[in-house]
């Protein structure tokens, strides 16, 4: 798939200069993107807002996910192009977890781990965009949040199946449960993603991926880069497996009441199946997620107890930033996408 993808800076530019040749003919070009990249980074940027990084990083990420831009495949994983992505991650990672902080563990059993995430997700303070959406958003504000959300819904449950291989066991079984509703339980019409296209076309919008990534700020990226990261790195499994839990502890209720909001706008079902569907399903994957996946990985290995709960807090975290960016930018009467004249700078 071609997609055309406007740079937002030296770095993303140069990265994708370098991901269009192939690699016998390209290191130097990537090469000079490592280099921007340090630079980049030694100007201690806020990396959640950085539209030029976090781009670089979507486009990095691209080349696992397929469907980001024209890039040679070759790239993946070749040394020369992680020495881009991997200084990226090391300092998101570093502000991420300086950001949401440290907090006193639970027992490393399943039902402690559960009940500390279900009061972790329970206590989450954040602006309600679900509410605003159900009774305040404009039709074209309502458009505006499926936009935002296509970034990642587009390829839902995609970021938490890389955690598949690297499971064993009870956690193991729970996740695959949990994703093969996702997946539509061998339904192609079923499929999340699939449903969320649909809901994107009764909405007017154009439905193929990516076609909107010039038109959404870095931290819409950076909520999708975070979870990219975190199941892309074995490393890192702790925090997409506490990722995941908090994700669907935070769905169903939400999800009600985007449904409602978008009855109240006058849409039907074929805007709304979407978010119905995930009421009921998200009711029961929060418990297989709390306490048979987070609950049992900690169970089998409590060296991973902190990263499950840092996974947790940064889904927390970066969900918090994208729903006050809306809102804010909203109740000042203004769109949450990024203008034309962004886009083109």
């Amino acid at each position: 798939m071609t997609l055309r993808i406007t740079p937002r800076g030296p770095v993303s530019a140069q990265l994708a200069e370098a991901l269009r040749t192939a690699p016998d003919r390209g290191i130097a070009a990537m090469e000079l993107a490592a280099a921007l990249t340090n630079d980049a980074l030694a100007a201690e940027p806020d990396l959640v807002t950085d539209d030029d990084l976090q781009l670089a990083l979507l486009l990095s990420y691209g080349l696992s996910y397929g469907d980001i831009g024209d890039a040679d495949e070759a790239w993946e994983w070749h040394p020369a192009h992680l020495a881009v992505r991997g200084p990226i991650e090391q300092f998101f990672e570093r502000q991420l977890r300086d950001r949401v902080g440290s907090a006193d563990l639970p027992e490393a059993n399943a039902e402690a781990v559960a009940s500390y995430l279900f009061a972790l997700t329970a206590d989450d303070s954040g602006p309600s965009l679900s509410r605003y959406l159900a009774k305040k958003a404009t039709d074209e504000q309502a458009r505006e949040f499926v936009i935002q959300r296509s970034i990642y819904t587009l390829k839902e449950a995609d970021p938490h199946s890389w955690a598949i291989p690297r499971l064993t066991g009870r956690p193991k079984a729970a996740l695959v449960e949990v994703q093969s509703d996702e997946y539509g339980g061998g339904r192609p019409e079923r499929v999340h993603a699939t449903i969320f296209a649909g809901t994107m076309l009764g909405l007017g919008l154009d439905d193929s991926y990516g076609a909107y990534i010039d038109r959404v700020p870095a931290v819409t990226l950076a909520s999708f880069n975070m979870m990219s990261m975190f199941g892309i790195n074995r490393r890192l499994r702790g925090a997409i497996v506490g990722h995941l839990a908090a994700f669907e502890m935070t769905s169903s209720i939400p999800n009600r009441l985007y449904g409602n909001g978008f009855r109240r706008l006058g849409y039907g079902e074929n805007v709304t199946w979407y978010f119905d569907e995930h009421v009921e399903a998200d009711a029961v994957h929060e418990q297989i997620a709390g306490r048979d996946l987070a609950g049992g990985l900690a169970e089998q290995h409590p060296e991973l107890l902190d990263d499950i709960v840092f996974g947790a807090k940064a889904c927390l975290y970066a969900d918090g930033l994208v729903g006050a960016h809306l809102l804010e930018r909203w109740q000042a009467g203004a769109s949450s996408l990024r203008e034309a004249s962004e886009v083109a700078a």
